[in-house]
């Protein structure tokens, strides 16, 4: 069973019960589901997965002290602590008295401050820029069951995405490193014969890949261990993962420099084609440097625009 799935049910055969008897009136105020840090956050749980941090259990997100009290979360959280410890053949872990938890109860505010730097979802164009992909992934993944009061719901979907401008901002930079790893320096070093530094250059080629193919997506890219999984499942350009695991599962023979040699070519022509075709550059060049400053032209916002083109990667 999928983490996300285990998740709903503990809450509607457990979570509900407890809240509407011993906490009437508080569904109505308070978020609850499962969004975070985890592979079940994401969908990409697995047998494996189970080994570790897989269990049942949900977060219940609180407004501010306002409307729900602290006294309230603390008698709320002992409540969570005495749930069912087992469900559907799975155990619960003892959660951590000194924080860190993945589950359980958390204020909305302090949730999203620690993970992303703003307890309301406004960020800076410079914090758009620089904060971790993979954070701002664990603020909006997963799923929420309820959130009548719109605890979370408004700040999730204010962040589901990228602004247009720092999506092109990102990419015209992801871009630059493509042309500089990939399109010039890997031939360089393999004329050196110096093969360490050609993977190195095919390791930032794919890294730089895979972060404009989740950008083409207008997706977030995830925590490193999962960007393999996600860009299979994307609906832009997902051969690009077959293409990625040859370019770093493979040596730098003659041969298969050769054939990186094309592999790179065409991963070029696919990315260029779609920004020709999403209209984020004019320019149908496979030179992704060019496509760069194309899209670089493309943004609306002159501070942004200015930026060095690098700043976002």
């Amino acid at each position: 069973m999928k983490g996300l799935e285990l998740a709903r049910r503990y809450y509607e055969y457990c979570g509900k019960q407890m809240l509407d008897t011993q906490f009437p009136g508080l569904r109505e105020k308070i978020a609850v589901g499962l969004t975070g840090s985890g592979s079940q956050c994401y969908g990409f749980d697995d047998e494996i997965s189970q080994d570790h941090d897989f269990e049942p259990g949900f977060c219940l997100f609180l407004p501010d002290e306002s409307i729900v009290s602290e006294s309230t979360a603390f008698q709320l959280e002992k409540a969570y602590n005495k749930l069912s410890k087992e469900f559907m053949g799975y155990k619960r872990s003892l959660l951590s008295p000194v924080g860190g938890n993945r589950v359980g109860v958390f204020r909305a505010r302090q949730y999203f401050e620690e993970k992303i730097g703003t307890s309301d979802g406004t960020l800076s164009y410079y914090q758009w820029l620089t904060l971790p992909e993979y954070a701002l992934l664990e603020a909006v993944n997963g799923e929420i069951f309820e959130d009548e009061s719109d605890v979370v719901t408004t700040l999730r979907k204010r962040l589901s995405d990228y602004p247009e401008d720092i999506r092109k901002k990102k990419l015209a930079g992801y871009l630059v490193l493509m042309n500089q790893a990939g399109q010039y320096n890997y031939a360089r070093t393999l004329e050196r014969n110096d093969l360490g530094a050609a993977q190195l250059c095919i390791s930032e080629f794919v890294n730089a890949t895979i972060h404009v193919v989740y950008l083409l997506n207008n997706r977030y890219t995830p925590y490193y261990k999962w960007q393999f999984a996600g860009l299979r499942q994307l609906e832009i350009l997902p051969v690009v993962a077959e293409f990625a695991e040859y370019l770093l599962n493979s040596g730098n023979s003659d041969e298969e420099a050769k054939i990186k040699k094309g592999m790179i070519d065409t991963i070029a022509s696919l990315v260029a084609d779609e920004l020709y075709r999403q209209k984020l550059s004019d320019t149908e060049s496979t030179d992704l440097e060019k496509q760069a400053q194309a899209v670089n032209k493309k943004i609306t916002d002159g501070e942004i625009r200015n930026l060095n083109i690098l700043i976002g990667v």
